[in-house]
């Protein structure tokens, strides 16, 4: 089974068309806001994991959300 880091990395990958930097501000990837709800979604999704906005607001990097992934995911 894939780690979470590898399959949010896939999913990023996949998704917005952009290769997946763990430690790369995602405010200078170039995602729309629309396409990073609906990958925020999709992640939260595939681990049962429920992504409250104002947690996504303190995401800086993609680092930010698997770290939070690999605390809330059982």
């Amino acid at each position: 089974m894939a780690s979470s880091e590898d399959r949010i990395k896939q999913l990023f990958q996949e998704q917005l068309g952009r290769p997946a930097n763990p430690a790369a501000s995602v405010a200078d990837s170039g995602v729309s806001s629309l396409d990073a709800v609906a990958f925020i979604k999709a992640v939260g999704e595939e681990f049962g994991v429920t992504i409250p906005p104002e947690e996504v607001a303190k995401f800086t990097t993609l680092g930010d959300l698997i770290a939070y992934v690999d605390s809330h995911s059982g």
